[in-house]
């Protein structure tokens, strides 16, 4: 229920900063109609299909999920490559990064990202402990990198980079070995620098990030642009609808910046305060993990949390100049149905695995096997077993003959007092 709670107040107060910082500036195109509430309505749409999404992640199966996980990456795919295709993929300001869909738009990447944590769970909850074997890792590997050029090339390395994080969690979280992963670390790092040394505006985002006020009205126009709408908003902010940023001084101050923009209009108060509110969301996130009944459940919700983290971090960390400038969105705050609806379809997953916890699993879930390595399927016959179990241990204690109950039959009745006495993850 927290989850709920948390997910729809981020998403209601991403309405109302969104309205507020994109008012001014759809008051001016025609492309907009001159409506000031052009893009408000258009993101009430996206809560609107989110909401039917988050219920429908509540209650989708998540074995079968698992199962079509390849399947969705394949359609990703398909719709990666599409997007590079001139005429295709509708770019704006020298990215192609979205499909159209009748009269709004959607990003095909966000979709790969959710499939890719999906089968990236599955897989690694079947491999069990043989992914200490690095040669477990390199379809995962390869999978990765397929998928992270193809977002790259649109170009969104923001997006590439959330996707690599959260894959290297979850990897840590599956029991993959550290000299492993601090290789594929390094081997990122490098890659990264390859790709920013290979592409001049992505060397000149680097330097401004080091020295924005080298070139105040050029390269570092947008970072000192948002530390101003910070600044000024202090520690009480200007007020909500204020901002005197959004009129034009800030570029993209209603998707990737809308964060300077709740600053200035709601001060250091305000932006605590969504910090404070993605720190609660990520540690129920990382707890429903920890309280998940199965490996495939701990690491689907955690790469769940891995994601809305790694992407909230470098958003906040771009808006602050802590990290150099990439074309991220905050998420559930910034306008863009691709990013809300795949956020609330995170979200609907975790309060889906919360159902798995041990406290409600003899009860509501089929799945609680006794071992992370077996799969979801011996999870379900495990409970069958255990129940036919005590119905056993039931006969033997009400036997005339007045025999012990046997060892077996303890240990069920032991786990189950143990299933009983531990505390919910959600």
């Amino acid at each position: 229920m927290i989850i709920v709670i948390l997910t729809y107040i981020l998403v209601v107060l991403g309405i109302v900063v969104v309205f507020s910082a994109s008012s001014v500036t759809s008051s001016a195109l025609e492309e907009c109609n001159n409506d000031p509430s052009f893009y408000l309505k258009r993101q009430i749409i996206w809560a609107i299909i989110g909401t039917i999404c988050f219920i429908v992640a509540t209650r989708i199966d998540l074995i079968a999920m698992g199962r079509l996980s390849l399947l969705g990456i394949f359609v990703s795919i398909i719709m990666l490559i599409m997007v590079l295709i001139p005429g295709i993929g509708h770019e704006t300001m020298g990215a192609r990064r979205w499909l159209g869909l009748g009269p709004l738009t959607f990003q095909p990447a966000e979709m790969a990202k959710l499939f890719f944590v999906v089968y990236l769970a599955d897989y690694l909850s079947r491999r069990g402990d043989k992914i200490s074997e690095f040669k477990r890792l390199v379809p995962i590997l390869m999978m990765a990198g397929g998928i992270i050029f193809l977002i790259e090339k649109e170009p969104d390395l923001g997006t590439s980079l959330v996707i690599a994080g959260a894959m290297m969690g979850m990897l840590f979280m599956a029991g993959a070995r550290v000299s492993h992963l601090f290789i594929l670390g390094i081997s990122g790092v490098m890659v990264v620098a390859i790709r920013i040394l290979d592409e001049g505006y992505r060397v000149t985002r680097f330097l401004s990030f080091i020295n924005p006020w080298k070139d105040p009205q050029g390269s570092g126009y947008h970072v000192i642009q948002s530390l101003i709408a910070l600044g000024s908003g202090g520690i009480h902010g200007l007020g909500l609808g204020q901002s005197r940023q959004k009129f034009f001084y800030l570029p993209e101050q209603y998707t990737d910046f809308v964060f300077a923009i709740l600053g200035e209009e709601l001060g250091l108060i305000g932006t605590v305060s969504v910090v404070v509110l993605f720190a609660i969301l990520l540690y129920r996130g990382f707890k429903i993990a920890y309280g998940a009944s199965h490996s495939y459940l701990k690491l689907l919700a955690a790469g769940c949390t891995f994601i809305i983290a790694f992407q909230a971090f470098m958003n906040m960390g771009v808006v602050t100049s802590i990290l150099p400038c990439t074309g991220i969105p905050l998420p559930f705050l910034s306008f863009g149905g691709s990013s809300l609806l795949t956020c609330m379809i995170f979200m609907g997953l975790l309060v889906n695995i919360s159902q798995y916890c041990p406290r409600r699993a003899t009860a509501t879930a089929p799945l609680h096997p006794a071992a992370a390595e077996v799969s979801p399927e011996d999870g379900i016959n495990e409970v069958e077993d255990r129940s036919g179990d005590r119905d056993d241990q039931s006969s033997i204690s009400t036997d005339s003959t007045g025999g012990n109950i046997t060892e077996t039959a303890m240990a069920v009745v032991d786990d189950a007092v143990g299933e009983r006495e531990a505390l919910p993850c959600s």
